[in-house]
């Protein structure tokens, strides 16, 4: 299994090449941010759905691992910027500093960094990202944002199921995830992580498989995005 640090040059190769062609190629329209956001309550199964959509758009899935190894890193960082065109990243200190001092978002590093990251990681396109808030700094125009929902005592069978946890482990587990989840979406972007107009999709994974969600939200996805270009697309 590759390491984050695998993961993450491979991404950047890929981002990198991807510039080299934009910039030898004619000007583009601007485009839509190609990102899928997903929140999910633990043991929905929301993260095995995202890694399936990745999978299926041959995006790369981003988890909190390194999503917060970029943040951590003074050279990630970096990097992940010089990876953009250039129009966007004279624009997006800019963008970062609006957001911070102009919204009800906390003021530490990490979440500057945080901001900073994601748009970049929307920008460069290619991207399902797991948690750590990526709708609530998007907005509903930018990306696209899936959020995946399931009563507690079927997601307390799912980790005993798919985790091999123990029954009160699980129990445990789901409250305590609840509970970190919503008290960070609150501290950081003074949000409800379960406020249904935040997203795109509200997914209840109570009687359905997630894998038979996949092609209708996928072709969600492709109209909204479709729907974007045509309005121009969003770069701010």
């Amino acid at each position: 299994m590759p390491s984050i640090d695998d993961i993450i040059n491979r991404q950047f190769r890929q981002w990198e090449m991807r510039k080299m062609e934009q910039e030898e190629a004619p000007p583009e329209p601007l485009r839509p941010m190609e990102i899928v956001t997903v929140s999910r309550e633990i043991g929905s199964r929301g993260g095995h759905f995202a890694s399936l959509l990745a999978e299926k758009l041959s995006y790369q899935l981003v988890h909190r691992e390194i999503v917060d190894a970029i943040c951590g890193s003074t050279g990630y960082r970096k990097r992940i910027i010089a990876s953009l065109d250039e129009q966007y990243r004279s624009r997006l200190r800019m963008i970062v500093d609006t957001m911070v001092f102009g919204q009800a978002v906390d003021h530490a590093d990490y979440t500057r960094h945080l901001i900073s990251v994601v748009l970049s990681m929307a920008r460069l396109g290619g991207v399902v990202l797991v948690g750590r808030g990526g709708n609530f700094i998007l907005g509903p125009q930018r990306g696209f944002h899936i959020r995946f929902v399931c009563p507690k005592e079927i997601r307390v069978q799912n980790l005993v199921k798919y985790l091999n946890l123990k029954p009160p482990d699980a129990a445990k587990a789901v409250e305590s995830f609840d509970q970190e989840r919503r008290e960070l979406i609150r501290k950081v972007f003074d949000a409800d992580i379960d406020d249904p107009h935040q997203y795109d999709m509200v997914i209840n994974s109570a009687y359905m498989d997630v894998e038979h969600c996949l092609e209708p939200i996928i072709t969600a996805i492709k109209l909204k995005f479709e729907q974007l270009a045509r309005a121009g697309g969003k770069t701010a």
